[in-house]
């Protein structure tokens, strides 16, 4: 993108034209008195506290702005980030024995990790999340379609390949969960963003037992409502291939729903997790003992089959559940699947 200067363009046209610096601008909570002045007058006339708040200086923040507004031209003349496949080679476990092994998952997979707590579950996702090039403490590379990252996919972060839904999830906004889908449909330059901030809400309200209104503020979210919005806005908005989720069974989301989600996006889905229903699930489990990959375990068909039968005792216990938050008494026999 040739550089445009922003700091001579009036202030209502950089608004209109470039909706990143409008969200910017709305999220730090600044005011726009005369929107017919240039956007380096506005900057000059902004209380030094304001600055202090945002914590930039006058000129740093014009800068920050002429990237904002680089970066999201680059984003929307770039194709969308396609990745076939990314394969893992080992690296080694705590006591420096060797996992040699190499893995390979492909668009559509779903691939769970499991093992006791502590075990290095996480550390693994980490690895994948980073890229890891053996510069990690287990040693571990990342290839994508088979070959190794360069620094610019490891590092740019507007072209992250991996998002990663970590156990505790915290929004530092005080925006709505409307507004703070929409500005990331903005940036992601969909063309009609309220609507596609509508449809991942809906999407996230159907993955949750707790239903809440596009108007509600992020930061009164629930943990089960903040994984299930993340989890739709990953499956529909996200740009990155790869998702990771670490633990997902206590956060009260459909865990069914949410992987058939995910997968329908054609993206490589890797879940940390001690759930049966999850872990019976993915076509592979990678088992994690001493922070290494001590087995691979390709699901059988009569996990396969078992599987249905586990699923009928949740649906039980689900139906249980909403049951009690609507205060009736569960005093009939229970019939449980054989």
């Amino acid at each position: 993108m040739s550089a445009v200067d922003l700091g001579n363009q009036p202030l209502a046209g950089v608004l209109a034209r470039y909706p990143v610096v409008a969200e910017f601008v709305a999220m730090l909570g600044l005011t726009v008195s005369d929107p017919q002045i240039s956007l380096a007058q506005w900057l000059a006339e902004l209380p030094d506290e304001v600055l202090f708040d945002a914590g930039m200086e006058r000129s740093q923040m014009r800068d920050h702005l002429q990237r904002l507004v680089a970066e999201v031209h680059d984003m929307a003349s770039s194709p969308a980030e396609r990745v076939a496949s990314i394969t893992l080679l080992g690296g080694q476990d705590k006591t420096g024995r060797p996992e040699n092994l190499e893995l390979t998952f492909r668009a559509g997979d779903i691939v769970c990790i499991v093992g006791p707590t502590g075990s290095g579950k996480s550390r693994l996702l980490g690895d994948i999340e980073c890229l890891a090039q053996g510069d990690t403490p287990t040693g571990r590379r990342v290839l994508i379609d088979g070959q190794a990252p360069d620094d610019e996919r490891r590092y740019a972060p507007d072209r992250k390949l991996v998002a990663q839904l970590s156990q505790n999830m915290n929004f530092v906004v005080d925006l709505s969960v409307r507004e703070l889908i929409a500005m990331h449909a903005r940036c992601r330059m969909v063309s009609d963003p309220e609507q596609m901030a509508e449809t991942v809400i809906a999407c996230a309200n159907d993955l949750t037992g707790e239903k809440f209104a596009p108007e509600v503020s992020v930061t009164q979210l629930s943990g089960g409502q903040t994984r299930a919005l993340m989890i739709a806005d990953a499956a529909l908005l996200s740009a990155s291939p790869v998702v990771l989720i670490d633990e997902i069974e206590n956060a009260g989301v459909d865990r069914r729903r949410a992987l058939e989600l995910l997968t329908r996006g054609e993206k490589i889905v890797l879940i940390s997790t001690h759930d049966p229903l999850l872990a019976l699930r993915g076509a592979r489990r990678l088992v994690i003992r001493n922070g290494g990959i001590a087995e691979v375990i390709e699901t059988s068909h009569q996990e396969r089959q078992n599987l249905q039968h586990i699923e009928a005792i949740d649906a039980t216990l689900m139906n249980i559940r909403d049951r009690l938050r609507r205060g009736e008494r569960i005093d009939e026999a229970l019939a449980w699947a054989n």
